[in-house]
């Protein structure tokens, strides 16, 4: 496994980042105890997750599963880089009580203590803001991580799903404050199907020294070889991949993407991940395996080098938008 810092920092994380919003959910307790050893062994070092993933009744479960693996103690947590995230209603679905989500010092606070309480740990490595509050100041928002940072609850922090202005406004009032380094890395969806990214998002991270951090690789499995599994009667793609295949161009443009690399030998999933690891600013995709079967494609993936001539194929394919501001501009 291969190591970079991420973004500005000195912090080294692996290429690869084992996304656990599948525990609980759809992968049990000691199935995600056995893949998370496997990162280990593997060396995956940069685990990300979420208060809110286990979702429903179950929000905090897959935090807790995470915790009751440290428990098991073997240096698991001395060895793991640990992200999660804060925005969401712990509570009941429906509207929050008052105070009780997004971004406030108050909820800011109250997210930290039950992430911590849950992962069974005493600190946080990358503490990340799930979406950007409409409603609070980064004025507001940096005070408190001010006081997480003193009380050693939290190291850095990261941001996911911001616009590239929010990254730029987060970062020039962290440097006016002083005494803060300000994100260190943004979490946003971008793929080999979905690059509107490379506009606005990537480049603003890049300017200000922030990791990126690529989710939903695959698009929602819709960049792991749908088509194939299809007509050799596997699981029908359903979400966002369902919904993209629904359009005769866009199918036309998948099966274009699975014969080109039927043409080279090449898995599709693990062509996908390659391909994001060659892209400037990214640190390292997020996967998120629901047996051990798919995290050892996912590592076969980063050892994966793509030629030249695929590399421009899958350009063909799917054009990136074009540098900002010529994408909409002149």
């Amino acid at each position: 496994m291969e190591y970079t810092q991420l973004g500005r920092t000195g912090l080294k994380v692996s290429r690869l980042v084992l996304g656990t919003m599948n525990f609980g959910p759809q992968t049990g307790e000691a199935d995600s105890h056995a893949i998370m050893d496997a990162a280990l062994d593997a060396g995956i070092n940069f685990f990300d997750t979420a208060n809110v993933y286990g979702w429903g009744e179950n929000k905090g479960r897959t935090e807790s599963i995470i915790g009751n693996w440290f428990a098991k103690g073997g240096d698991r947590r001395d060895k793991v880089v640990l992200a999660t995230k804060v925005y969401g209603n712990m509570g009941a679905d429906g509207p929050a009580w008052p105070n009780h989500d997004k971004l406030s010092a108050v909820n800011i606070r109250r997210a930290v203590d039950a992430s911590l309480k849950r992962l069974q740990t005493d600190y946080i490595d990358v503490y990340q803001f799930h979406h950007i509050d409409r409603d609070t100041p980064f004025e507001e928002i940096w005070q408190a991580v001010d006081v997480l940072v003193q009380q050693g609850k939290i190291l850095y922090v990261g941001s996911s799903n911001f616009p590239g202005y929010k990254i730029a406004q987060a970062n020039e009032i962290a440097a006016r404050r002083g005494g803060t380094i300000g994100l260190v890395s943004e979490q946003c969806l971008y793929n080999l199907a979905e690059r509107r990214a490379e506009m606005e998002v990537i480049p603003a991270a890049r300017d200000y020294g922030l990791g990126v951090i690529p989710w939903s690789p695959l698009h929602g499995g819709l960049l792991g070889g749908v088509l194939k599994k299809q007509a050799e009667g596997g699981r029908r793609a359903s979400g966002r991949a369902a919904d993209t295949l629904a359009d005769p161009a866009k199918r036309a443009q998948i099966q274009a993407y699975e014969d080109l690399l039927d043409k080279h030998g090449v898995e599709p999933g693990e062509a996908a991940l390659a391909w994001l690891l060659t892209r400037p600013g990214v640190t390292g995709p997020i996967v998120g395996p629901r047996t051990g079967e798919q995290l050892a494609s996912a590592v076969r993936a980063a050892g994966l080098e793509l030629s030249e001539e695929l590399l421009t194929g899958l350009d063909e394919i799917f054009p990136g938008p074009g540098p900002s501001p010529e994408a909409f501009a002149w």
